[in-house]
């Protein structure tokens, strides 16, 4: 088994986890970050009763849903009584006057959820069809959902799945989306929304090998995020080609056999990248069905003193390469079985970020190609998805000086900052055949950071 890299540590969230610390910090008025609850193969789904509100066809298909996957459903809320979430269904939303009684129930029950609880709303697409009214009350339910986030603490979240024209609430990929967000995977996602389509099969999904059968590449995969990512696509059933670049050959070929995957040492910026790519999957696996585009480098400096070697070199392997490897992947027959791209953008790509301007080009030139790359694999009945992570503890975050690195961790709902596995598990989401009407999302998992959306 290959050793992790080693990380920063939150040791001020362990020390106000609980105990004496956690008294102090309350006294002092000092931030109370909790433990996150993340995800274990086995463990339940949600910890304690889900309260559903909303009395709606949809209201009582999401209950017959949950109730399906063996989980306690209450349609009620009784005082004193625990729960582990709150399904809010507004599926039939028309008019901002029928927000109020359904927000005062959620409201009246909040007190009641416990540590690392979940809030999830389902709601439709607001869009130029609707009537002024209905459009309005569409739209609120987003800034209700984020301004909720924000109020919660103990490490619970809220979220949102928004339906698509014609969407049933209980359709298979809105339940793959309340699932991901109701589970420990999504332990570092709040304040976010994402937006599910009637597409996908109606087979039930294998929870707990969601990816068995499928082949995957992550690029950037010999260290940190990357490789969580391979760890974390083989858990979940993929074989697993590993990419990085011959001078990290070591690292990645430890994480190639941890995985029991293939090693394909590769400059993603050459031009026969993608070819390559392929060419690997097809010999070793006959196939290639995942390729999340993880490989990504920092060149810091403000722009009034940017060079052409810095700019070029972080657009060179941040987007341009993603680019010339996704027209090889959608001009292939080995990329064709309801393929998955996945890429990872950033937040300073949403907000942008002092310093970083040739950064946050390409991180928001990820998100403009995931937008337009959408229509065209959809034609091979595929998904393309971005994950925008925040402040995540990395050895290159551990990197930063003590103070800016704690101010940083602090600066989101959850107050903390997340861990690589949090956005491998968002990947991996988006990559299995559950999340089939799920495409052109950008999911931020940055525990609601204060910039941005």
């Amino acid at each position: 088994m290959a050793a992790h890299q080693k990380v920063s540590s939150d040791k001020y969230t362990e020390l106000v986890s609980g105990g004496l610390g956690r008294e102090l910090a309350k006294r002092l008025g000092l931030p109370q970050p909790a433990v996150l609850r993340r995800f274990t193969p086995g463990v339940p789904l949600v910890q304690g009763p889900i309260l559903v509100v909303g009395h709606s066809a949809g209201a009582d298909a999401v209950s017959a849903v949950l109730l399906s996957w063996g989980q306690d459903v209450r349609r009620h809320a009784t005082p004193r009584d625990t729960l582990g979430a709150i399904v809010l269904v507004l599926d039939e939303l028309a008019h901002p006057d029928q927000l109020s009684a359904p927000l005062r129930e959620v409201g009246g029950a909040l007190r009641d959820l416990q540590r690392n609880g979940r809030i999830v709303g389902i709601s439709r697409q607001a869009d130029a069809q609707d009537t002024p009214e209905a459009a309005a009350a569409r739209n609120a339910v987003d800034g209700i959902l984020r301004s909720l986030a924000k109020e919660l603490r103990a490490g619970a979240t809220a979220n949102g799945v928004v339906l698509a024209n014609g969407t049933a609430a209980d359709a298979p990929s809105t339940m793959s989306a309340l699932r991901f967000f109701l589970s420990a995977r999504s332990a570092f996602v709040d304040g976010q929304f994402l937006t599910a389509s009637s597409e996908g099969s109606a087979t039930e999904p294998n929870w707990d090998r969601p990816l068995e059968g499928r082949v995957a590449v992550v690029t950037g995969a010999a260290r940190g995020i990357g490789a969580s990512i391979a760890r974390t696509l083989a858990r979940d059933g993929a074989k697993v080609v590993a990419v990085d670049v011959p001078a990290a050959g070591d690292q990645l070929a430890a994480v190639a056999n941890e995985v029991h995957g293939t090693a394909l040492q590769l400059d993603i910026t050459a031009t026969e990248a993608g070819a390559r790519i392929l060419d690997h999957a097809a010999q070793r696996h006959g196939r290639l069905d995942i390729v999340v585009h993880n490989a990504g480098i920092t060149r810091d400096k403000l722009l009034a003193n940017m060079d052409a070697a810095r700019w070029d070199s972080v657009i060179a392997v941040n987007i341009a390469a993603q680019l010339r490897i996704n027209q090889a992947l959608l001009a292939s027959s080995h990329f064709a079985d309801h393929p998955r791209i996945i890429s990872v953008s950033s937040t300073s790509g949403i907000a942008g970020n002092r310093g970083q301007t040739n950064y946050a080009a390409s991180k928001a030139g990820v998100i403009g190609m995931v937008r337009a790359t959408a229509p065209l694999l959809a034609e091979k009945g595929g998904t393309v998805n971005a994950v925008a992570p925040g402040f995540i503890e990395t050895a290159m975050t551990a990197k930063i000086p003590f103070a800016t690195r704690e101010v940083a961790r602090r600066l989101n709902s959850l107050q903390q900052g997340g861990r690589p596995e949090d956005v491998a598990e968002a990947i991996a989401y988006f990559a299995s055949e559950a999340s089939a009407g799920v495409t052109a999302n950008i999911l931020r998992v940055c525990g609601q950071n204060l910039v941005g959306q």
